[in-house]
């Protein structure tokens, strides 16, 4: 299974060969993995890898639910995750987007934007459809106090654990992608800031057993990154496609101040009021004010520094359009104020040449043929 295109061969764990070949050597390494569950001695081993771990059955009405809570074995099962990933990545990159590339013609930057806003596009889209899905199925959507009631929600069931490890092994797998997408080191900084931001905020979500608001910010925050996204490769394609990015605005504003209200709903005032205060390591209760303050200052500081952010980015965007516009009414202005050009025998009057004193000049004798 090859993902890239061999135009040149390199030396064996070169660096080009690494770069060029790392889908294949991770591709090999889950065809290890599966080949495990083929065999008894390693089947218990290779399922650690491949399904969530700490899984408890508790009846319920309907019968016995399986339920599942977080613990250390979670990282083998997000490192397999973690090459799956790399897998697909390289899937979309090959078969999708280096072939649109092509037809685009674009420049090596607006290409590795490119690039970067399809992988993004078409992760947010399914994560965003399957978050939504989870809160509906859940019950979070039509009843909003299940978000801080009956906390600590340490017993998850399998899809939600599941999308929070799958979560943690994209934005993981997002960091080796800079190195093997060879991106450009200005691009570095600004790519490392929001994929740490995405790791802490999951990770807090997932580790305080706030999976309920976590679920909820990430549907919300994956829906206004999926507007921009959209918006920039339709950019890419045409610049004249410029509206989106209003659209975005819009969306992006309400995003961060549903975010900020629901976090100080539910964790300001919701767990504020819950009976259970204290530090319980044993039970996973976590609602004490050294927590709940120290998570509403993380929440708060990124939704500031996003609007920042953001309104320095239409500040820069209005600028721009302003002195376009300057400059368009320079060149009107130039073009209206510009003299007519006259003949360098006269000037033309009413069909008829006319010289510069007045006087008709002479008609020319045509030459007979």
């Amino acid at each position: 299974m090859a993902f890239r295109r061999r135009n040149k061969s390199y030396p064996f764990f070169s660096q080009e060969f690494l770069i060029q070949n790392h889908a294949d050597i991770v591709f090999s390494l889950v065809i290890f993995i599966l080949i495990g569950l083929m065999f008894e001695a390693t089947a218990k081993t290779a399922i650690l890898f491949i399904q969530p771990q700490y899984n408890i059955s508790t009846p319920s009405p309907e019968g016995e639910v399986t339920l599942y809570q977080y613990g250390w074995q979670d990282c083998t099962t997000i490192l397999f995750y973690f090459f799956i990933t790399i897998i697909l990545h390289a899937v979309v990159q090959e078969y999708i987007l280096d072939k649109v590339n092509r037809r685009l013609h674009l420049s090596k930057s607006k290409n590795t934007k490119f690039s970067e806003s399809g992988q993004l596009c078409v992760f947010h889209l399914v994560s965003s459809v399957w978050s939504f899905y989870i809160l509906i199925t859940e019950g979070y959507v039509f009843h909003p106090s299940t978000l801080w009631e009956n906390y600590p929600h340490v017993h998850l069931r399998f899809q939600v654990k599941f999308f929070y490890l799958t979560q943690l092994a994209y934005w993981l797998h997002a960091l080796p992608e800079l190195y093997f997408q060879k991106v450009r080191k200005e691009e570095i900084p600004r790519q490392l800031q929001y994929i740490c931001l995405y790791l802490l905020h999951i990770s807090a979500a997932y580790l305080l057993n706030l999976s309920p608001v976590g679920l909820v910010l990430l549907c919300l925050q994956y829906l206004s990154e999926l507007g921009f996204h959209i918006a920039r490769i339709f950019y890419f394609t045409d610049e004249s496609h410029q509206k989106m990015f209003d659209l975005w605005a819009v969306n992006f504003v309400f995003t961060r101040m549903v975010t900020l209200t629901l976090v100080f709903l539910a964790v300001g005032f919701g767990l504020a009021r819950a009976e259970n205060q204290g530090l319980d390591w044993d039970m996973g209760n976590f609602n004490t004010v050294l927590i709940r303050m120290p998570v509403l200052l993380l929440v708060s500081l990124t939704q500031s520094w996003l609007l920042w952010k953001f309104i320095r980015f239409q500040l820069k965007r209005w600028r721009e359009f302003r002195h376009e516009q300057v400059a368009r009414k320079r060149v009107a202005a130039k073009q209206t104020l510009r003299p007519l050009k006259r003949d360098s025998i006269g000037h033309h009057e009413n069909g008829a040449i006319k010289a510069e004193n007045g006087a008709s000049p002479r008609p020319k004798k045509i030459k007979a043929p």
